[in-house]
């Protein structure tokens, strides 16, 4: 088995297998539309020719290379099945063309034994589909676990040498603001590596279709999921934990043309957020520095201008608006530090 190790975003070799391992379908899955496949399980000649498409695709870049397992519920495969898997991705560690190998699962699938199973394979990276930790909602979302089974699955898995991540969902079946924040709070309080947040959609051919049509079940607007999940990112970053995705990304992950019926999507979902949180960290700076009606300017690095801009200039338009500013002057320097923005001289950060 091996160690995981600190390292810049991974290039991903994914290998989807959609349903698989899967004991049922939860109430707003259909993997089919968010991986593109309907196979559950691939061949492992599909396997080997898919490894290979993206090994061509990888630049000569000092970046960790991982083969994912994504899209169903890995360790619910049969053994030999899991075994076979992992077996053909430890053969592409050992001719040193990959680092190591990564899964997801369902928190009810870890256990003693699945992870003795595992344990001379050189997986580096487990992800758990915690989606929430109300019971109540994990029942109304037909998942099939409890919050417990979150609780046991990330105690055992933090005597292993792996990196853990945790894929989490606001707006689902009986979700509230609140036991959203409090999902985001007690996941953080297990101290996963690393999390994905995810706002409900709903997806063609997905269980949650019929509640949609009756009316039982009303997506987040795509406003309210922005300003929830930014709450649910400020509680992870404070916890130095690492957001690596928000929201599903078009065309990689589904087509919102074929596979979307309703549902906050934007394929900047993720820009979105970012956009949001600098929005109200500078105008709570603005107001610590009292500068209503007053000349601003934003210094920032460059990566950042995007955000801090927002879509069509959204953010610095209310900036203007809220705090009656004169004018208003954004500036890129290399100087400045990656994650800060200064207003007027005075550093800002986001949380």
């Amino acid at each position: 088995m091996q160690a995981s190790r600190p390292h810049t975003k991974p290039f991903i070799i994914p290998v989807f297998i959609p349903h698989a391992g899967c004991p049922h379908r939860c109430i707003f899955c259909n993997q089919n539309s968010t991986t593109g496949q309907t196979e559950a399980t691939p061949t492992i000649g599909v396997v080997r020719k898919t490894i290979a498409e993206f090994l061509g695709y990888r630049r000569e870049d000092a970046r960790r290379t991982e083969i994912s397992f994504y899209g169903g519920n890995f360790l619910g495969l049969w053994p030999e099945q899991i075994r076979l898997l992992l077996a053909t991705a430890t053969s592409y560690v050992r001719e040193g063309q990959v680092d190591g190998i990564r899964f997801s699962t369902r928190p009810d699938t870890i256990d003693a034994e699945r992870l003795a199973l595992i344990a001379a394979f050189p997986v580096s990276t487990i992800e758990i589909g915690v989606q929430s930790m109300n019971d109540a909602v994990l029942q109304l979302s037909q998942r099939g676990h409890s919050a417990e089974d979150t609780r046991r699955a990330m105690a055992l898995l933090k005597r292993q040498p792996y990196r853990v991540g945790a894929q989490v969902m606001v707006g689902l079946p009986g979700d509230t603001e609140a036991t959203a924040l409090a999902t985001a709070r007690q996941v953080a309080d297990l101290a996963p590596d690393f999390v994905r947040i995810y706002p409900t959609l709903v997806l063609r051919g997905s269980p949650l279709v019929r509640w949609y049509n009756k009316g039982r079940f009303v997506p987040l607007t795509l406003e309210t999921a922005v300003a929830l999940v930014a709450e649910v990112y400020r509680i992870f970053a404070r916890h130095d934990i690492t957001i690596v995705r928000m929201g599903l990304q078009a065309a990689q992950e589904l087509s919102p043309q074929t596979d979307l019926l309703a549902g906050p999507f934007h394929p900047a979902f993720g820009e979105l957020v970012q956009s949001a949180l600098w929005q109200e960290a500078i105008s709570r700076q603005m107001d610590r520095l009292a500068l209503q009606d007053s000349e601003v300017i934003l210094d920032m690095p460059p990566r950042l201008i995007s955000q801090i801009k927002g879509h069509r200039d959204a953010v610095l338009i209310h900036l203007i608006d809220r705090h009656q500013l004169r004018a208003i002057e954004v500036r890129t320097s290399d100087n400045i530090p990656q994650d800060t923005v200064m207003v007027n001289g005075q550093p800002c950060r986001r949380w």
